[in-house]
């Protein structure tokens, strides 16, 4: 096989970067061509030249294909195909893909390693907010961050981690750049002959759906490489960077924390159990521990200071005595080798304590005090111990170098980790408290008749009151509540569980998805109260657990400011927020809001609701916290991190933010060090520029007014326009038959299953990632454009031209979005789309194509008008020339989706069963077009 092929597909990918790749656009395409040769000379060797002569031949044609006719030529050949050879032909394709996404992110490397040091994401941050606000605003912002990136389980990576791994060892060799012919080329030759063999031999389908657990274990593979290899490089020449400036990063600071939804998110999953979420925290504890033995063996590699040349530090030798107390923890021999070396002791005392909580929590033993630890914090304790002693004898520079890093790194995993958010749907919450209400709360009519506002007074009445709910027995094995209720009320039991074991910082959240009005907080908060969680009347009051409204859709975007104001007008909440320090949380659901209203008026009521919340908690003097939903692709609220960090509202940011990584965003940011080292670094370059820089508006008030009414004007256009599709009757079954949406649950990239199991039907209750992942594979993409350019023609026409042109050039928000949908619309291919139609779906459908290739046209000529390009992405010309690329190789991919779903749609039709080799050849369809995409949904 031989290739073309360019940089920078990823929805995600910060395009700073790929502006900066064109110097790197030759090298790039050499290094393709060679690992592309060698995948065609393993195939060769595998299946014979005259399979990899049928390869070429099916991507010349389709290279050339300019028409319906030529396209249809192509077809007959892929009718007549075997199935055996269609799978390897599909294969063939998709590594090539994998290969030069791998080649790829080699060359992002290059790129970031040319950056001069000044130019890098966090030096040039701190230096544009000192030279803004001066030492005290640049300290301030730094003692305000809290960033935290929450890894999910949403299924969107299609590839393996064995292929994963492997892709990374490809990424690996040719980072070291050799000279042809040479000796050290042939060594490499050698290697990446082997492990293509290795990737080519390699199932790259899932045979089982994975549990839970598999989830976690799978995260787990990124988190030790983060905690391990990347971060503390970053703190590490984050601290530097500020004390070139005056400023400190403070010792108990964690501007990074990593969080999780895997084995707490039970939204729609039923897989997630109590018992899964405790089999998750031990896995991750036991992960965690490892990772602090592994910090601490590096420090007492490093911390051989003799007390005889130092001096004793009586707290140290203090806290020595107390740990010999317990003869396992610092053996005999030990205390004779380092007698002289006490940091070297403690640090030995303090694994064997690690040790000894890692035995704890596996067998459900007791803690004893000094013997293991019962929270991160005691950790932390210790190792602030040695950093004051070597601080008092000299050694500030060891106090303050590797030890502080180890100290942060270990103080923002605790005992768990990552920070495990629950989350629920409010509908469970709804049907145990209609259950508790109606058996034991006393009331004249039926919970479940009351209105909203009705639920919310009682709840905040209750919640007040001193008197259970319901009885104790509901804590018990042998609980009265139905066996449903009851699942849901086990989820705040094992939370309670797990702060005891873990410590409170374990679970530090739930969340409730579909949240439409504050009683369905008041309600988990009510909830958590009945199991021990909160506790509001004895002297010693207590909130182990915080509560966030997840608001998915656009009436309840509307009311966020109304929603919160009632929820912290209530003085019982308002006692829980006080307990947790009155911060409050808000997560805002971006691939909900956008199968509801499309994405131009999804990203507006986003928009504006960020503004109601900062300015609601501002008035109630809380810190807001807004965790953004963010998936990988437009649709689902993706695109470049640092774009959508500072397109948020002025003075919506204060150091805290949340967002999720999601599927495949995580392989793409994380498998490599460096790749994560760029990406944690430009999440901490925004959000302090954004922290710091964006506290004001940047455009006059007159302005803003302005902008907001343009925008008010074209969402509404854009909005209407969606709607007509979305209520479509026709649009179901269109949705179905055009898309190969039903074969997503046989990928087993995911536990969770494709539709919520509460009470939506039909479309209203497919998830947001099949949605998106059916539009994405037929090169439809729907979600990522459509109503766009009847938003922005109504708008022109109505005399908002020129306001357009303005908005584009100075707002932030405005040009984010924008950017985004034309990136969309480049990915998005009409024709391609078009043949699955023409193929698969009845002719009586064909008018809802034609509506949204009409759309499509019309949003094109819109943003190339607006943006004064000829083409989209004129000014990208490496990422346009990509997308040209890549459709060479993914339109046979393409064919050969189309033909077998047509052949497998005709045999159930007639009564034939799908065959097992028909089904892997689909599934390596799927593969192979979200290895071109790079997005699967």
């Amino acid at each position: 096989m031989s290739h073309d092929q360019d940089i920078q597909l990823h929805d995600s990918v910060d395009r700073t970067t790929a502006r900066s790749t064109e110097d790197f656009d030759a090298p790039l395409r050499a290094v393709v061509r060679r690992l592309s040769t060698m995948l065609g000379q393993e195939i060769a060797q595998q299946h014979g030249e005259e399979t990899l002569d049928l390869i070429e031949k099916v991507r010349a044609a389709a290279r050339d294909l300019d028409s319906e006719t030529a396209a249809s030529e192509v077809q007959r050949s892929l009718d007549d195909m075997s199935t055996d050879t269609a799978i390897i032909l599909t294969r063939a394709f998709a590594e090539y893909f994998l290969l030069a996404n791998a080649a790829e992110q080699t060359f992002r490397i290059k790129v970031i390693g040319d950056k001069e040091p000044a130019e890098s994401w966090v030096p040039r941050a701190i230096s544009r907010i000192y030279d803004a606000v001066g030492l005290e605003g640049l300290q301030k912002t730094v003692d305000s961050l809290d960033i935290r990136l929450v890894f999910t389980a949403h299924p969107t990576e299609a590839q393996r981690r064995a292929v994963l791994t492997k892709l990374r060892r490809v990424s690996e060799i040719v980072e070291t750049e050799t000279e042809e012919g040479s000796e050290e080329r042939a060594r490499q030759d050698r290697e990446l002959a082997s492990v293509m063999e290795s990737i080519w031999l390699t199932d790259e389908l899932r045979r089982v759906q994975p549990t839970p657990l598999d989830e976690a274990r799978n995260v787990m593979w990124y988190l030790r490489s983060l905690y391990t290899d990347t971060l503390p490089d970053v703190i590490t020449d984050f601290r530097d960077e500020l004390e070139r400036y005056g400023a400190r990063l403070p010792e108990d600071a964690v501007p990074i924390r990593f969080g999780s939804w895997i084995g707490g998110d039970r939204d729609g999953n039923p897989y997630v159990t109590a018992d899964a979420t405790a089999d998750v925290l031990r896995l991750q504890s036991s992960t965690a521990i490892d990772i602090a033995v592994w910090f601490v063996n590096r420090a007492m590699l490093s911390l051989s200071i003799s007390s005889r040349l130092s001096g004793d530090d009586a707290a140290l030798l203090a806290s020595l005595e107390e740990d010999f107390r317990f003869p396992d923890l610092v053996d005999e021999d030990s205390r004779a080798l380092y007698a002289e070396e006490p940091y070297r002791l403690k640090l030995g005392a303090i694994r064997s304590k690690l040790n000894n909580t890692k035995v704890r929590i596996t067998t459900g033993a007791e803690h004893i005090p000094g013997h293991d630890y019962a929270t991160g914090s005691e950790i932390q304790e210790e190792f602030q111990l040695l950093r004051d002693a070597l601080r008092r004898h000299g050694a500030e520079r060891v106090a303050d170098g590797l030890l502080a890093t180890a100290q942060q790194i270990i103080h923002g995993m605790g005992l768990g980790l990552v920070i495990l958010d629950v989350r629920e749907h409010s509908e469970k919450h709804f049907e145990l408290l209609s259950e508790l209400f109606n058996r034991f709360g006393g009331l004249e009519a039926d919970y479940a008749t009351l209105s909203r506002e009705e639920r919310t007074v009682l709840l905040g009445r209750e919640l007040a009151s001193a008197r259970p709910l319901a009885p104790a027995l509901i804590n018990t094995d042998d609980s009265p509540l139905t066996a449903s209720s009851q699942k849901t009320f086990e989820v705040f039991r094992a939370i309670r569980q797990a702060h005891k074991i873990y410590g409170t910082d374990a679970i530090t959240t739930y969340l409730v998805s579909m949240t439409h009005g504050p009683d369905d907080i008041l309600s988990v908060a009510l909830l958590a109260r009945e199991a021990g969680i909160i506790d509001l009347e004895s002297a010693e009051k207590r909130a182990d657990l915080g509560f966030a409204p997840l608001l998915e859709e656009v009436p309840e975007l509307r009311r966020a400011g109304d929603i919160l104001d009632t929820l912290l007008s209530d003085p019982s909440y308002r006692e829980i927020v006080r307990l947790r320090g009155n911060r409050q949380e808000v997560m805002l659901g971006y691939s909900d809001s956008n199968k509801d209203a499309g994405v131009v008026t999804s990203q507006w009521e986003i928009h504006q609701a960020q503004r109601q919340l900062r300015d609601v908690a501002a008035r109630h003097g809380v810190t807001l916290r807004l965790f953004h939903g963010r998936g990988g692709s437009v649709g689902r609220g993706g695109g470049p991190t640092y774009d959508a960090i500072l397109s948020q509202p002025y003075g919506v940011l204060d150091g805290e933010i949340k967002f999720t990584e999601q599927g495949e965003v995580i392989s793409d940011k994380y498998t490599l060090p460096a790749l994560a080292r760029e990406n944690l670094s430009l999440t901490l370059a925004a959000v302090m520029e954004a922290s710091a820089l964006h506290r004001e508006p940047r455009n006059s008030n007159v302005s803003l007014s302005r902008y907001d009414e343009v925008m008010d004007f074209l969402s509404g256009a854009a909005y209407q326009r969606y709607r007509v599709l979305a209520d479509d009757p026709d649009l179901p079954e269109y949705f179905v038959t055009s898309t190969p949406v039903e074969l997503l649950g046989d990928l087993n990239i995911g536990s969770r299953p494709s539709k919520r199991t509460t009470s939506e039907k039909g479309l209203d209750g497919l998830r947001a990632i099949p949605w998106v992942f059916g539009w994405t594979q037929s090169r439809q993409i729907v979600p990522g454009w459509f109503g766009a350019g009847s938003g922005l023609r109504a708008a022109r026409e109505a005399g908002y031209g020129e306001d357009l042109k303005k908005m584009v050039r100075g707002w932030q928000f405005f040009r984010t979005t924008m950017s985004n949908i034309e990136m969309t619309l480049a990915k998005t291919d009409m024709d391609i789309a078009g043949h699955y139609v023409r193929t698969l779906v009845p002719e009586r459908l064909h008018h809802i194509y034609a509506e949204i290739r009409e759309e499509y046209e019309l949003t094109v000529r819109e943003l190339e008008a607006l943006l004064a390009e000829d083409d989209l992405l004129d000014t990208q010309p490496v990422l346009q020339r990509t997308l040209r690329i890549r459709d060479q190789y993914l339109k046979p991919i393409h064919y050969l989706q189309v033909a077998l779903l047509a052949r497998v749609r005709a045999d159930a039709a007639s009564g034939k069963e799908q065959s097992a080799d028909e089904q892997r050849a689909l599934l390596t369809t799927i593969n192979g077009i979200s290895a071109g995409m790079k997005n699967t949904g």
